[in-house]
């Protein structure tokens, strides 16, 4: 896009000075047209019309900074009956020719530069089909790479999903899956990775609640990852599996279309309060108390003979 340049002491002009602030405005807006459009700086008479009036287009012809149709000036150009044009527009503003060559060197730009791009992402998603790849694989001399191409490329480290641990790694002995110290060394509670095509195994403590769910209706995937098992058994320590039903039954009611997966449940069930012990929905409410003041077989024995001995006394005075 053009600009159209004004001097930082064009302020203090002569000129500008002579012309007055209203007629400097049609200065402005005039030479504006004139870059956007690209006519080096003339100004058809419609233009000036209407930008201004016709006594400021004749105090900027008084005051130099336009030119009418005939006028003596040598270095600017002469415009059409009716039209003006602008005192040295060209040697402060770039002409219609260096525009268009700006522009067009502009696109050739760009379109290099999406050629690029494109040619970057097309290499991003084959990295093996490369060029370089295939160079590289050529010169290398080591023997690993003069096996056959099948065995250099089953499991290369630079294929995503092959630097942690996957369900083939843990399923499949014969592959050693790589340590990773930041995980935990087994999945919680017993957890196990299942094979392709089993059924996910479920932590012994989440048991409970899966049954009590599918007994409720509740049917959903029990795929979890290993932080979610961990969370979901300490929601089952601390809140009992009765108020976890209740509230999955809710959430399933209200949802708009069916949830598929337990994680689903997570969020409402973590909100949960804990449910105090001895409450009809605690762990432990289906735990009968020891009686602590129950009495002991002598205790038991001595009041037996005392209810006889006092059955006695009573039919004696009969």
């Amino acid at each position: 896009m053009p600009w159209f340049k004004v001097d930082d002491t064009a302020h203090a002009h002569p000129k500008l000075l002579k012309a007055g602030n209203a007629a400097l405005g049609l200065w402005v807006r005039a030479g504006a047209y004139a870059a956007q459009h690209l006519t080096e700086g003339v100004v058809p008479g419609v233009v000036a019309q209407l930008y201004g009036t016709a006594p400021q287009a004749r105090k900027l012809l008084a005051a130099g900074l336009w030119h009418a149709s005939g006028h003596d000036c040598s270095r600017c150009v002469q415009p059409a009956a009716g039209d003006y044009v602008m005192h040295d527009f060209l040697i402060y503003n770039p002409s219609r020719a260096r525009v268009e060559d700006d522009r067009a060197r502009a696109a050739e730009r760009q379109q290099r530069a999406r050629e690029r791009a494109a040619e970057q992402r097309t290499q991003e998603r084959n990295p093996l089909d490369s060029s370089a790849n295939r160079l590289r694989i050529e010169d290398d001399s080591r023997p690993e790479s003069r096996e056959p191409s099948a065995n250099q490329i089953e499991f290369p480290d630079d294929i995503p999903g092959q630097r942690d641990l996957s369900q083939r790694d843990g399923a499949s002995p014969s592959r050693s899956p790589r340590p990773d110290p930041t995980r935990p060394a087994v999945p919680p509670a017993e957890v196990q990775l299942a094979s392709y095509g089993s059924t996910p195994a479920v932590p012994v403590n989440c048991r409970p609640l899966r049954d009590a769910l599918t007994a409720a209706g509740v049917v959903v995937e029990w795929s979890l990852a290993e932080a979610d098992w961990f969370r979901l058994e300490a929601i089952v320590k601390r809140t009992a599996v009765g108020a976890l039903v209740d509230h999955a039954r809710e959430q399933w009611r209200r949802a708009r279309s069916r949830p598929r997966s337990v994680r689903y449940f997570l969020p409402g069930w973590t909100a949960l309060p804990p449910v105090p012990a001895g409450a009809p929905t605690s762990p432990s409410a289906d735990v009968i108390p020891l009686d602590a003041a129950r009495p002991g077989r002598v205790q038991r024995a001595a009041d037996l003979f005392r209810t006889a001995a006092l059955d006695d006394v009573k039919e004696s005075a009969q």
